[in-house]
């Protein structure tokens, strides 16, 4: 690459959406992530380029404007191609006003926002979901405009659970778990809902042929739950029925028979991040925490997230499948219900100031239920992986980072750089490993690709796309930068591939004002148990402490590194009215003070660095603190394996939301 002269290439126009991508002002308003998801042919969501059927439908969450509900949207349009899971009308005499739905779509959908502005109107904003697997298929049974004029019929229990209730959104629930039963033997979960149909599948990173779906049997997994369009739920009713199938006479519970049945087959595992999660919110034996309380008794409602979440920990489907099982929960209680919802999953990008669509739906639906509802998420668990860097850009000044990809990664990976208002006059450069010289610079309103042609291949695919919009859909206040990279290995010859190594990405004020900004490296680790490939890029600078010593661990103040790790925190958890929790150790010595009391990868709370120039309304200090180490010495916390009877020790900030959520439950 040595000498070679680099230029960005147009967007191309988006063959699902027809939107002309490098037309100006085309970016603007949008979500980044759909025109880089079209400028590589969705290859980043489990496709490939060429050889496979076009996609017929994208799933999205929608913010509407203001006083617009889901009522109006859905007497705008057709259920041909905009299609809103039911429960969203459902739920519209309890969330009067609800302004956040999610959706699939069609390509006429998005002609529909062009050519009628009528129907433009009602919509203030829109991210891309996952488009893999069931996703791409419409909904059984969506809202339609007749649901409008018909009385509300409940989808649960005639009169709803009452309360206290917690409801977990997570992965890997053992819902037979004697953790989870009452005083008679029958499980406290009132209402289970898989959001996935198919066990398996193609996925980035993995060598597979075929696409290795298997459907879920509806007669073992469940019906499809009416409201929702997708997946499979399981009531109390039929989860004891199974139960006692596999109970023999005057004998224990076969749990491995039991979770076969149900195909659930993650649940073989010995340690599941959900079951983990919700001993610790609501278990009853859980090491130390009370065995008596209200939350060891109360009624649970479980979701378990699309397999797709568990697989992309960049969060790629989070926003619709944390939405919908939001509103699965909401469906089954009653008005009067004290509700606690806890979800301990998360990503690094993101506004961080609570204005992504997730998090200010979040927000809605608490302050509509008016103190009805109450949701923890953890602080994060990034502290000191790198992720984050923040600087304060004068006139005339520039900001390198360097961004450290890595080799043999088969996901791919982004970064994502949020400038505050008005801050028209910053240029982005980047300069991809091996290069002599950089890409041109992009300023606002602008957009390229640097495209490579794998081997034996006549088209030239995207390696890299530098989107800049003035305005960007993932937040509401400033813009969002996106730095997308193929990944940097693939098991298929004829796949382009980014290098891997040192990209060079200068930020520079060319105007006469001083701004902040904030640079976060989306999440891209493997989450418990799976193999994607995926490794994990962070951020280098000479300056940076790694040294190991015990001032190591927190920023210093006077240190120039934009490298920060204050500021790394969870972007679902920066929301106003959501609870974040940070994790500290059990036991700690107090002369030690902060050093000693806090898990090292977590935020603190108060900040070391909160004299640090910033965006405005960047949230960075939990909401409050629990225990997800028991010391120095012994990372993480006890809670229930995947089997009755068995432990495990898990650390992170997701061990503390539980608890916070155990404490809200016994409060109320």
């Amino acid at each position: 690459m040595s000498g070679q002269r680099l230029r960005w290439q147009p967007l191309p126009k988006g063959a699902f959406t027809g939107t002309p991508w490098s037309r100006p002002g085309a970016i603007d308003g949008q979500d980044p992530y759909l025109a880089w998801a079209e400028a590589d042919d969705f290859a980043g969501y489990a496709r490939r380029h060429g050889g496979h059927e076009p996609l017929k439908w994208l799933p999205i969450v929608i913010e509407l404007a203001p006083n617009v509900d889901v009522a109006a949207l859905v007497a705008a349009s057709s259920t041909r191609w905009l299609q809103i899971p039911r429960v969203y009308l459902d739920l519209r005499h309890r969330l009067p006003g609800l302004r956040y739905c999610s959706a699939r779509v069609t390509s006429r959908f998005f002609k529909q926002l062009r050519q009628t502005p009528a129907f433009q109107a009602l919509i203030a904003r829109f991210e891309l979901g996952l488009p893999v697997g069931q996703h791409t298929h419409p909904l059984k049974n969506p809202c339609e405009p007749f649901h409008l004029s018909t009385p509300r019929t409940s989808t649960a229990t005639p009169r709803g659970l009452r309360g206290p209730v917690l409801g977990l959104i997570d992965g890997g629930l053992a819902l037979a778990n004697a953790a989870f039963l009452d005083a008679r033997g029958r499980t406290r979960v009132k209402h289970f809902w898989r959001q996935d149909s198919c066990y398996g599948g193609p996925w980035p990173g993995q060598n597979h042929h075929g696409d290795g779906h298997v459907p879920l049997d509806p007669a073992r997994a469940g019906p499809t739950p009416p409201e929702m369009g997708y997946g499979h739920t399981l009531d109390a009713a039929a989860i004891n029925a199974a139960m006692a199938r596999f109970t023999p006479s005057g004998g224990t519970l076969d749990e491995d028979a039991l979770y076969r049945h149900f195909q659930l087959w993650d649940l073989a595992r010995p340690v599941n991040h959900g079951t983990h999660v919700m001993s610790l919110a609501a278990g009853s034996a859980t090491p130390h925490l009370p065995h008596k309380d209200a939350a060891s008794r109360c009624d649970l409602i479980a979701v378990q997230l699309d397999w797709s979440n568990i697989l992309d920990t960049s969060g790629g489907a989070m926003n619709v499948s944390v939405l919908d099982a939001l509103m699965f929960i909401l469906a089954r209680c009653a008005p009067t219900a004290e509700l606690v919802v806890n979800i301990s999953w998360g990503t690094l990008a993101g506004p961080h100031d609570g204005s992504s669509i997730l998090e200010a739906a979040m927000d809605q639906a608490i302050e509509l239920l008016g103190g009805k509802l109450q949701i923890t998420v953890p602080a994060g668990n990034a502290y000191q992986s790198r992720t984050h860097a923040n600087a304060e850009l004068k006139p005339g000044a520039c900001e390198t980072l360097h961004w450290r990809v890595q080799p043999d990664d088969r996901t791919q990976s982004f970064l994502e750089i949020w400038l505050p208002e008005s801050a028209d006059a910053v240029a982005i450069e980047v300069t991809p490993p091996g290069a002599s010289e950089p890409l041109p610079p992009l300023k606002l309103g602008q957009a390229g690709l640097w495209t490579g042609k794998p081997e034996g291949s006549r088209d030239a695919h995207p390696i890299c796309g530098l989107i800049v919009p003035h305005r960007s859909a993932l937040g509401a206040h400033g813009t969002c930068a996106l730095l997308a990279l193929a990944p940097t290995f693939a098991w298929d010859a004829h796949t382009a591939t980014a290098p891997f190594g040192d990209w060079q990405v200068r930020v520079i004020n060319q105007g006469q004002h001083t701004w902040p900004f904030d640079a976060y490296i989306e999440r891209d680790d493997v989450a418990l148990g799976q193999h994607t490939g995926a490794r994990q890029s962070y951020f280098e600078d000479a300056r940076y402490d790694t040294s190991g010593n015990l001032n190591s661990f927190v920023d210093d103040p006077a240190n120039p590194t934009p490298i920060r790790r204050s500021g790394t925190f969870n972007s679902l958890s920066t929301g106003q009215r959501t609870i974040s929790v940070g994790g500290t150790r059990r036991v700690f010595d107090p002369g030690l003070g902060a050093l000693s009391r806090f898990a090292r990868y977590s935020p603190q709370k108060p900040d070391p660095d909160a004299g640090r120039p910033q965006r405005p309304g960047v949230k960075k200090v939990p909401d409050t603190l629990q225990p997800s180490d028991d010391n120095a010495a012994l990372w993480g916390v006890l809670g229930t394996g995947s089997l009755s009877g068995s432990t495990a020790r898990l650390a992170g900030t997701s061990s503390s939301a539980p608890q916070e959520a155990r404490c809200q439950i016994n409060r109320a």
